[in-house]
């Protein structure tokens, strides 16, 4: 096996369009594909069990995409660096490369991969086939990140030259002997408990799956994107980030996808929104748990177990909070203008801190991304970059009426009968939290006096 490359698959699990891969199969040397389950690497942040169902699945087709040219994926389990450093030594591997991820624990941990391959004598090459920019590199005329979208999409669309996406090898050049795996079921990603039904028949993970979708897309619904993607009872959005977290197809892919019809300004610049996520979660690393505005500390959140545990089982009484609450449980995704009017809800309705609800959601959703989940939840809080004002309070009613006129979309997710009364006042939390707001300005100009 002497000369062959070992590509460590992380959230990249797509054959097409992936950097490490082609440049480990244009050395000509035979490539060992490795995926390893380390969650205790993740801290925190391992994923969750929406994303661990969905993870098993598309494992599973990414070995079986492999398969057919040719090549296998192995499975391994444990600290990425003494994994990789024994089968670069079990193998006589000479190269190890991979696509960058930009969370703060999973860059940690490359970080040690390459330390430790290294003084073994095994040469490292990082790519980056997640995001269409380089964090690292894409700042502003101060040399600081970005903290205004506007501002960072007007820069990057200026800048912004992506090349075509890379074709997928017929076939990938396999060792003489293949290294032990590990079977995908012994990570354990699939719940004993059953709840993943409707989950399953809603998503197909895999590289297929995203590309179906991304076609189904492109063919039914990019053309009356800004008319539709505001109703949750039709199905106006692509769907394709779950894709995309899972790297099932890259944002490369998506942006000349839509190069090729003309562009779609508005589908173009949620793309840009996720590329401004991963941009401040690189600069930003404490966001997920902290708010990026600091005088947010000080504010005054609840802790009421009641009322979250309503919120998070669809118990509110609130039909348009149920409903979407109801979807996330069943399907393991909202419609974005569902998330933010019940992430509005909680913050500001029911005073229960942002972090909460990210983390809840970072359990149940299938897209449950660690940039982009901080980014919104902190949006809707009006505790992060960019964010929407905190007196900005979504009224569920009257976003109902708006968006789900016919309650097409209340009604597929809500039970008809026995439905709980609300459980606030919409109009008296409204003035609470405004008072609560208040409260917080003072004690960030007087912290002395307040504290």
């Amino acid at each position: 096996m002497s000369g062959a490359t070992i590509v460590w698959f992380r959230q990249d699990l797509r054959l097409r369009d992936n950097p490490a891969l082609h440049t480990a199969v244009a050395r000509g040397a035979p490539v060992i594909p490795v995926y390893i389950w380390s969650p205790e690497e993740e801290g925190e942040w391992a994923p969750g069990s929406a994303s661990r169902w969905w993870l098993h699945h598309s494992l599973a087709a990414l070995s079986t995409d492999l398969r057919e040219r040719g090549s296998r994926l192995i499975l391994a389990r444990g600290r990425a660096a003494a994994v990789l450093t024994k089968l670069a030594a079990d193998t006589g591997a000479t190269a190890v490369h991979w696509n960058r991820r930009y969370e703060p624990a999973a860059a940690r941990s490359a970080q040690v991969v390459a330390e430790q391959l290294q003084r073994s004598g095994v040469p490292t090459s990082q790519f980056n086939g997640a995001l269409l920019s380089d964090p690292t590199t894409f700042l502003n005329r101060s040399g600081k990140p970005y903290q205004v979208y506007t501002a960072f999409r007007r820069a990057l669309l200026h800048e912004l030259h992506p090349g075509p996406p890379l074709s997928a090898a017929r076939s990938y050049p396999a060792p003489p002997h293949w290294p032990q795996s590990e079977p995908l079921d012994s990570f354990g990603l699939i719940p004993k408990v059953k709840w993943y039904t409707t989950m399953a028949d809603t998503w197909k993970p895999g590289e297929a799956g995203a590309q179906h979708n991304l076609k189904r897309f492109l063919a039914k619904s990019l053309g009356h994107y800004q008319q539709l993607r505001d109703i949750p009872g039709l199905r106006g959005t692509s769907r394709l980030s779950p894709h995309l977290h899972f790297g099932e197809i890259g944002p490369r892919q998506i942006w000349h996808a839509l190069e090729a019809r003309g562009r779609n300004s508005s589908f173009l610049s949620e793309l840009l929104w996720r590329e401004f996520a991963y941009h401040l979660l690189h600069h930003f690393p404490d966001t997920p748990a902290k708010p990026l505005r600091t005088e947010f500390e000080k504010f005054p959140w609840r802790r009421n177990a009641r009322l979250l545990g309503a919120w998070q089982r669809g118990s509110t009484g609130i039909p348009l909070v149920d409903a979407g609450m109801s979807e996330l449980w069943a399907t393991g995704w909202m419609h974005n203008r569902v998330r933010m009017v019940v992430a509005s809800f909680l913050v500001k309705n029911l005073l229960i801190r942002w972090q909460d609800g990210a983390l809840w959601f970072w359990d149940t959703l299938v897209d449950a991304d660690l940039a982009n989940n901080t980014l919104n939840w902190q949006w809707v809080a009006g505790c992060g970059a960019d964010a929407a004002p905190y007196f900005r309070i979504f009224n569920p009613e009257t976003q109902a009426k708006r968006f789900d006129p016919d309650n097409s979309y209340i009604e597929a997710w809500i039970p008809k009968g026995g439905y709980p009364r609300p459980v606030v006042d919409l109009k008296k939390t409204r003035a609470a939290a405004l008072d609560a707001y208040v409260t917080m300005r003072r004690a960030a100009a007087h912290p002395a006096r307040l504290s």
